[in-house]
Formats: structure tokens, sequence, C-alpha cells
């Protein structure tokens, strides 16, 4: 009778070397529970919806020199509606319940006094209007509620859930370290926001996309040999 030798099993996958650092794969939610973060797909991550189109922004400190924020808000203006305007210095909101309200830029050479407020989008499955508040050096996001006027300092645009009942706001500044690097959760509740966690991080957290209404997958940033690379992982936010 023949005998068969035996088969050698199949050597196992060796993933590449950033997927192997280990300190990047835990984030500390709450004392005593700790999210795991995994390993994604690109191919799958890239074909996720982005539930925000961003204006181009420049990549560099060369091409913010030249760049024309004034002209890129114009454009969205255009098609922002009656409730937002911009009269000269000023960008001026409407919120339905309440008297309008406006920011006003100041070009000031002084560090602590100068800002520059740029209308970037009404996002109304969450009832906001997006606004970029750029500082001397760094900045923040305000979302700003279209019926009530309330203001909420986010780290950077949402990404809303599909339900629409969370977003993230995912922070990366793993060079300059001007603003902060981590994750933030929100829930909205008919309008409301409330943070339910923040965390800062050693690395920065990019573009992040909804798989369903708990997972994102997002592009994560960090210092590898003196310098930044980024991998594509997974974390479920939302229990």
């Amino acid at each position: 009778m023949p005998t068969t030798s035996p088969v050698a099993p199949l050597p196992r996958p060796n993933p590449p070397r950033i997927y192997r650092l280990g300190h990047l794969d835990t984030l500390v939610q709450l004392p005593g529970r700790v999210l795991t973060i995994h390993q994604a797909s690109r191919g799958v991550y890239e074909k996720l919806p982005q539930t925000l189109k961003l204006p181009p922004v420049p990549s560099s400190a060369e091409e913010e020199a030249t760049f024309d924020f004034a002209a890129e808000e114009r454009l969205r203006l255009r098609t922002a509606g009656p409730m937002v305007q911009r009269k000269n210095t000023t960008l001026w909101l409407r919120p339905t319940r309440t008297k309008p309200l406006r920011f006003i830029n100041n070009a000031s050479e002084d560090e602590a006094t100068n800002v520059a407020y740029e209308y970037i989008a009404s996002m109304p499955a969450i009832k906001q209007w997006l606004v970029a508040v750029r500082l001397y050096e760094g900045g923040y996001y305000l979302l700003v509620n279209q019926h009530t006027g309330r203001r909420t300092r986010v780290w950077s645009p949402p990404a809303v859930s599909p339900d629409a009942r969370h977003f993230v706001c995912g922070n990366s500044d793993v060079l300059a370290r001007y603003e902060p690097n981590g994750l933030q959760v929100w829930a909205v509740e008919d309008g409301n926001l409330h943070l339910l966690w923040e965390r800062q991080t050693e690395w920065g957290c990019t573009q992040p996309r909804w798989l369903d209404n708990k997972t994102i997958l997002f592009e994560q940033d960090f210092f590898d040999k003196d310098d930044v690379d980024t991998r594509v992982v997974r974390l479920t936010v939302v229990p």
C-alpha cells in the first residue's frame, strides 16, 4: 500500500513591521477598560465613504504661505444658503432660535490675539455648522448648533456614523505637536452633543471612517526609526 509523505505546514504570514509594534495596539478608554486596535485592510478603508468632503489644505509651510483660504471659503459660501454669510472680516451664522452669531477675524501680529474663522461646511445630519479656527500656530474646529447657536470645540472635522448617533474626531500632529494627537468620541441627541470620551495618544489619528455604527477604520500615524510612518487600523469605539 503506497505511503504518503506528511504535508509541510504553510508558513505563517509575517506582517509588515509596522503591524508588529505592540505599544500601538491598545488604547485605555476608561480605568480598567482597554480597547484593542487591530490591523485593517487599506483596500477596505479606501472603499468606505467619507461623511464630510473637506476642502483642500496646504501640505507644507511653503504651500500655506501662498494658499488662498479666502478664495476657497468663497466657493463654499456660494452654496451655504442665507443663514451663513461673510462680510469683510466677519463671518455671520444665523441660528433659527437665537440671535445671529458673529466671528471676527483678527490679523494681529500678536500671537495671543491672532485668529481667523473659516466656514467649512453645514452638517445637517447632526444639525451643526463646522467652522475652522486658525490661530497663529495650530488651531481647532467649532461645531455651531444650527438652531440654538451653541458652540462646541472639537479637535478636527467630525466623521459621523451611518445612523448619525455618534461622531469621532481624530487628529494627527505628531511632528509639530501644536495640536493634540488622539481621538474623541461624541454622542448626538437631537442636535445636542455629548463628549463620551477622548484620549490623547503618542500616535495620530487621520481621516477616521465608519465601518458600521460602532467601528471605525483610520490611518494611525506614529514615529518609527526617526520618521513618521502610517498604518491602517480598526477600532470599536461604541460598545
